[in-house]
């Protein structure tokens, strides 16, 4: 990632002291990793390059489940562990234990490999060396885990194994090495599913976009096309992390890349620390709910719902437009409350001229819609997307994954090819899936246990009881847990966790599954911004010099509007609408006229709630208009019709008393 802000920004742009303290936060979520040069770096390389390949392979040509995900996780063990080190104290070297852990995960794979279909058939009853890899299997896994993403999340999974060891329905423990290591259920179940199938083929993708120039070009663009005015430089944060995010999926790595350029600009116009911290982490938290990649959680509500990806992105689609509506009027109220001037930004080409010059970046952003619309798969859809990226960086020298130079043979081919974009991103592609791939693979022991147990509906009983059977109670109660599940493990974790044990209580009460799961998705990204792992807001605190805990406030102001849009969808039928009816199969029988009232309650309802938050609409707001504003902004986001009504006339009623208030000068 360093090296990411490097090719955008020098990193004397925001000081060496910020610039070591944004490593370590992305190290919190992308683990503490080695960096190897010479032979073993080129080992670890051309490793990373086959582990690509083969799932290119895979995607193209008809590869058996239980290998494709058996190889997967082989493939993420051995580079977890000479990638991420035991501890820091061991950084930038392999021990002797992590090869041979790496060996080990190796030889697991192997073992399941050569057994074939008698390998599944006597999960009931595993042999002696059933159970010896299965609980080497486990072990890893956890180990994997633990470096990767910190001890939180290994800690809850142990929790989880504890419970379904100690339940009264599980004599053995045996049973449960079974099930977990020789079904596809468990460690190969749902989650790895999605991470060796959709997941890396989709980081991948975003490697190729980012060493063909796709990212520096999306932040050029936006700084042309939205410079000059004092709107300028908040709308490029907003606009700029849109197109950062939609490839990237990451919140942290949009937040960082965006705040090492955007940062002196915001300062420029008037924006303090806190703030343009807290609107970069806001913006970065739009790559995680952005089509068309939406973070690697999106992908598993297709795999849990049984349904097309596309329908995922057909979801998302106004929630995410809705999102953004709220970073913009954020923007718009931020330049009339702090009273910010016309500033002229430099800008080395127009918008229209960096289109001209690399308008296919755009080509590779849409690519994977256009495809699936067309009926391809989606893992399909991402292959050619893929390969769309790869042929179009040729059309220019600055932005060929492979040099010219090896066309024209003035260079040696092969050291060429080895220094090139293409290897740099077919490598890239694969390391930057390990993090998520390990807690994948752990998630899929929750999972495990959730379905051998039962334990999701004893959960789902659980809190009907302490809501008492509302759905208003439920849907607080819920978005609770997963908020606190966020606080401490990553979003695609909290999702995991909460959709089996949280899901099925709203279900229950009659809420569709497919909105369920998209509450549960959008309040497991909260984590993002959430502390103690807030990563996005202090990633960008750590490059602006603000307080990280000031910041994460700013940030919750900026991003509070959208993130109350989620109650929409399950308290009301009529909020489905917000969901596009969750399907592409049902939309053409949708109530258009439904679902355009309930987008534009949502949109007043979150520009209202900007107002009363920040104090401030088209004037200042006093404190009655304040109030009325914050009201309106929760009576709209509750799809009734009384409360609609009562919410449009006291929006209607503070823009009267505002036009009726002679101007002020002051600011805030």
């Amino acid at each position: 990632m360093s090296e990411e802000i490097a090719r955008i920004q020098p990193a004397a742009e925001i000081g060496e002291e910020g610039l070591k303290r944004v490593e370590e936060l992305i190290e919190q979520e992308e683990g503490v990793q080695n960096r190897f040069r010479g032979r073993l770096g080129d080992f670890i390389t051309a490793v990373a390059i086959l582990m690509s390949l083969f799932h290119l392979y895979a995607a193209y040509e008809i590869v058996r489940t239980e290998v494709l995900r058996a190889i997967h996780v082989a493939f993420v063990l051995f580079l977890s562990f000479l990638i991420f080190p035991v501890s820091r104290r061991f950084r930038h070297r392999v021990m002797a234990w992590d090869w041979a852990l790496a060996a080990l995960g190796v030889a697991i794979a192997l073992y399941l490999l050569a057994n074939g279909d008698d390998f599944f058939d006597r999960s009931i009853l595993p042999n002696n060396w059933d159970v010896v890899f299965g609980v080497a299997l486990i072990v890893l896994v956890l180990e994997a885990m633990r470096r990767a993403t910190g001890w939180i999340m290994p800690m809850i999974t142990v929790g989880f194994l504890l419970y379904a060891i100690c339940g009264p329905y599980l004599p053995v423990p045996w049973t449960l090495i079974g099930h977990m290591y020789m079904t596809l259920e468990g460690i190969y179940g749902v989650p790895v599913d999605v991470s060796s199938s959709l997941i890396i083929l989709f980081t991948i993708w975003g490697a190729f976009l980012q060493y063909s120039g796709a990212g520096k070009f999306y932040i050029d663009f936006s700084f042309s096309a939205m410079g000059g005015k004092p709107t300028g430089a908040g709308r490029t944060v907003v606009l700029a992390s849109f197109l950062l995010g939609g490839p990237s999926g990451s919140g942290v790595a949009t937040t960082v890349t965006l705040g090492a350029v955007a940062y002196p600009m915001l300062a420029k116009v008037g924006y303090g620390k806190d703030a343009a911290g807290g609107l970069l982490a806001a913006g970065g938290l739009g790559a995680i709910i952005s089509p068309p990649v939406l973070g690697a959680a999106a992908f598993l509500i297709a795999e849990f719902l049984k349904i097309s990806y596309l329908d995922v992105i057909l979801m998302a689609t106004i929630p995410t437009c809705l999102y953004y509506l709220a970073l913009f009027a954020m923007v718009e109220i931020d330049v009339r409350k702090f009273g910010m001037k016309d500033v002229t930004f430099e800008r080395v080409e127009s918008a229209w001229s960096l289109t001209r010059k690399y308008w296919f970046h755009f080509l590779s952003l849409v690519s994977i819609v256009v495809f699936m619309l067309w009926g391809f798969s989606p893992v399909m859809a991402v292959f050619w997307a893929t390969l769309v990226s790869a042929l179009t960086s040729l059309l220019r020298p600055d932005t060929a994954l492979i040099p010219y130079e090896v066309f024209r043979r003035s260079a040696p081919i092969a050291r060429g090819l080895w220094n090139s974009g293409l290897v740099k991103a077919l490598a890239g592609g694969s390391l930057g899936v390990l993090n998520v791939a390990a807690t994948c693979a752990g998630a899929g022991i929750i999972v495990g246990t959730v379905t051998l147990t039962g334990l999701g509906l004893k959960f789902s009983s659980i809190v009907l009881d302490y809501a008492g059977g509302s759905l208003l109670l439920t849907a607080i109660y819920t978005s609770l847990i997963v908020w606190i599940v966020g606080l401490a493990v990553p979003v695609t974790a909290s999702y995991i966790i909460c959709a089996v044990i949280a899901a099925p209580a709203m279900i229950n009460l009659g809420v569709p599954d497919f909105a369920a799961h998209m509450f549960i998705f959008y309040y497991a990204v909260l984590s993002e911004v959430s502390p103690p792992t807030a990563l996005s807001p202090f990633a960008a605190a750590a490059i602006t010099g603000g307080d990280p805990y000031k910041t994460t406030l700013q940030c919750w102001k900026y991003t509070t509007p959208a993130f109350l849009v989620p109650f929409m969808f399950v308290l009301d039928p009529s909020g489905t609408g917000l969901l596009l009816t969750g399907s592409f199969k049902t939309l053409a029988g949708a109530d258009w006229g439904s679902i355009a009232l309930v987008t534009l309650t949502a949109a007043v309802g979150i520009v209202a709630l900007a107002g009363g938050l920040q104090g401030w609409l088209f004037k200042r707001t006093t404190l009655a208009e304040r109030i009325m504003l914050s009201v309106a902004g929760f009576l709209l986001v509750y799809p009734k019709a009384l409360f609609d009504a009562v919410g449009f006339a006291l929006v209607v009623l503070v823009l009267t008393m505002q036009w009726l208030r002679p101007v002020s000068t002051r600011t805030s």
